[in-house]
């Protein structure tokens, strides 16, 4: 599957907040995103939605990639950062 081989397009319109170092937080707000998730994270979405994962379970997964790959940048910044990603207004994966 190409997917898990190439990574998975992940386009969303929610809400993104974020928690970071003690005492610091960003108040969440609406953000439009399309971003490139590695093949792992389609790996684990696809595993995941094949063994009947709530849709809360497979937003998860997808917020966790987010986090990792544009929040943080793969490791590069704001390694303490989690992201909250709710309220959302609709989200698609593509090849």
């Amino acid at each position: 599957m190409a997917a898990t081989s190439q990574g998975i397009v992940i386009e969303t319109r929610a809400r993104f907040g974020f928690t970071a170092a003690p005492g610091t937080t960003d108040d969440g707000r609406m953000r439009r995103l399309t971003q490139v998730l590695p093949p792992g994270y389609a790996a684990r979405l696809f595993s995941a939605r094949d063994q009947g994962a709530s849709e809360r379970e497979l937003e998860r997964i997808a917020a966790e990639g987010l986090q990792e790959v544009y929040f943080k940048d793969g490791g590069r910044r704001a390694g303490d950062l989690t992201v909250e990603f709710t309220d959302i207004d609709y989200i698609e994966f593509g090849l």
